[in-house]
């Protein structure tokens, strides 16, 4: 009995079909495959490719694809105690990714993002607390800024989250770790707020402390240049009266023999003064030396 081509064609692309899907298998870029045989991890695929991979049919071999990106997740908002005594509420936000798959698979039950991050949110938890019990509540909460330590406090606690994670074999690597959230109870509020105002008050206090003093300073420095100047002032005006009596002294002999001849020159000197540049004089001629206008004699009438 003779075939019908046809089913013979789709019988042969059906039996093609079968054959890829039990003995190959391809990965995506965002997952990373784990080969098992006879249940047990043998062989891991991190990368994709262009061509299928080979594997051998169930029961032999089984491939269980596990999601490689980074996954996201925050404790819970704890109380934890700082190293002086205080109550403080944190949350930490972690980022992490599988990087060894054959360890992951095995260790959380067939590879389960659910228990992986379980787990690992015990360790950030207990890794959170040893840190911040090591800190004192000023290196979380402080008005100056210099003294908050929110980097060295995060690197502390993602360093010994690395170091339990090798310690217990997980195949997990944490790609960042942070503070997110802090906070405190309402019995310790009011506390951790007047301590901070009295911080801020001995902040204020030393700023108008050392402004004050830069002002005397200032005052001190100017008031002794014044009185510098001053002095130098005075011995220069001192310098010149006597200058200028030795000078009376030697004139005034002279103008007791002639006073009237004195007066005279006198005003003669302050007439010339007045009258070195191109003036124009408005002045009463009963002032000296002006009244010397008074003793000219008349203008002759033209004839």
């Amino acid at each position: 009995m003779k075939r019908n081509p046809a089913v013979i064609i789709i019988g042969a692309v059906l039996l093609v079909i079968v054959a890829l899907l039990l003995f190959t298998f391809q990965v995506r870029t965002s997952e990373v495959a784990v080969v098992t045989t006879f249940g047990k991890p043998t062989r891991q695929v991190t990368e994709p490719s262009s061509t299928p991979f080979f594997k051998w049919p169930w029961p032999i071999q089984n491939v269980y694809k596990l999601d490689k990106r980074i996954q996201n997740f925050e404790d819970k908002f704890s109380e934890t105690l700082t190293a002086d005594n205080n109550n403080l509420l944190t949350t930490v936000y972690v980022g992490w990714r599988i990087s060894d798959a054959e360890t992951f698979f095995p260790k959380f039950a067939g590879g389960s993002i659910t228990v992986a991050e379980k787990q690992l949110e015990s360790i950030v938890s207990q890794a959170k607390s040893a840190v911040v019990g090591k800190h004192p509540l000023a290196h979380f909460l402080n008005a100056n800024e210099k003294e908050l330590k929110f980097d060295d406090i995060e690197a502390e606690i993602k360093a010994l989250v690395d170091s339990q994670l090798k310690s217990q074999n997980c195949g997990i690597e944490i790609k960042y770790l942070g503070i997110k959230r802090l906070g405190l109870p309402e019995n310790v509020t009011q506390a951790v707020f007047d301590r901070m105002t009295a911080e801020r008050k001995v902040l204020a206090d030393k700023s108008q402390f050392e402004g004050e003093a830069d002002a005397q300073k200032i005052r001190s420095t100017a008031e002794r240049r014044a009185a510098e100047m001053i002095s130098g002032a005075e011995s220069e005006a001192r310098q010149i009266r006597g200058r200028g009596e030795a000078v009376a002294a030697n004139v005034y002999p002279v103008f007791q023999q002639s006073p009237e001849l004195a007066k005279f020159l006198l005003n003669i000197e302050a007439l010339e003064a007045s009258t070195k540049e191109r003036t124009t004089l408005i002045f009463d001629t009963r002032t000296p030396p002006f009244d010397m206008f008074n003793t000219l004699p008349a203008p002759k009438s033209a004839k």
